[in-house]
């Protein structure tokens, strides 16, 4: 995608998405599988997920949450890259969840969840160059026995990964408007749902989706720069459907296509130094959760 704005826009949303991506999910438990096929890059990668939240009520207005998250990232290269492609076949990231609700007052409640991360590619010895932090302040709005049910979400979150050093602002908002329509606004995830039946429910949403990671062994580039970082941003088109086991349990399976794609090598400036892939590719992911709504 050669369009000027499309870059710096798709960085400005990914690194909102990560820093509000936990405000954002109600999972309890969920596995999931993503494949990313080759494209003209020769570049294959898979990614296995797995996340658990534990709620522990303290008392009839206040919860404690405890949980992490453990994504692994395979890569396969099958054309020749002119560094060692080993380095970073294999990625890692260990979320630890510690969230917070409580019911603020009538109508709203307060939820405020830290999470440290590890993202590494884990070739050597742990360091501090592998963590990071997140921080996420929101409040939360829900009537889901109105004729029309939504859910508002509003608040702050900071992650230490933008390599930005304020909070960025997250809004979403949910609206069922319909017996059998529904749609979703916000960040990382806009969707518009047709629920078939209390089973059966097809969507079209538009979602943010990547990683950024420390490498341990710093890449040597031909120019003299040299790669410790590497990043993944797109921005994906995806026909979703889901199946319903019960109310809270599901399975589901997307298939995408990046309309803006960024995969790169960075220094520790965070400054480009290897553009690894940037062509449309599919995105086609499946899994199993449970979920709060």
């Amino acid at each position: 995608m050669h369009n000027p704005l499309a870059r710096p826009l798709l960085l400005w949303l990914f690194l909102a998405a990560l820093s509000g991506v936990y405000a954002q999910s109600s999972d309890l438990f969920r596995v999931e599988y993503l494949r990313i096929p080759e494209n003209n890059t020769g570049i294959n990668t898979s990614r296995y997920r797995i996340l658990l939240n534990l709620p522990i009520q303290l008392n009839k207005r206040d919860y404690l949450v405890v949980g992490g998250e453990y994504n692994e990232f395979d890569i396969e290269f099958r054309k020749d890259f002119p560094f060692d492609e080993s380095v970073i076949e294999q990625l890692h990231i260990v979320d630890f969840n510690l969230g917070y609700i409580t019911r603020w007052n009538e109508n709203w409640r307060f939820v405020g969840i830290l999470t440290p991360r590890m993202a590494s590619n884990l070739t050597g010895a742990i360091s501090m160059d592998d963590f990071f932090f997140n921080a996420t302040a929101t409040l939360w709005k829900e009537n889901s026995k109105a004729d029309k049910p939504y859910r508002i979400v509003l608040g702050l979150s900071y992650n230490s990964t933008t390599g930005l050093p304020v909070p960025l602002p997250l809004v979403s908002y949910y609206r069922r408007f319909h017996p059998k329509w529904s749609y979703t606004l916000g960040i990382p995830r806009t969707n518009f749902k047709y629920h078939a039946s209390d089973k059966h429910s097809v969507q079209l949403a538009l979602l943010l989706d990547g990683y950024f990671i420390n490498v341990q062994d710093d890449i040597g580039l031909p120019d003299g720069q040299v790669g410790s970082r590497i990043s993944l941003s797109a921005l994906v088109a995806t026909l979703g459907y889901q199946f319903n086991v019960t109310t809270n349990i599901s399975f589901y399976a997307l298939f995408g296509r990046s309309l803006i794609l960024d995969s790169t090598l960075r220094d520790d400036g965070r400054k480009d130094v290897f553009l690894l892939n940037n062509e449309a590719n599919l995105f086609l992911r499946a899994g199993f959760k449970v979920s709060i709504f």
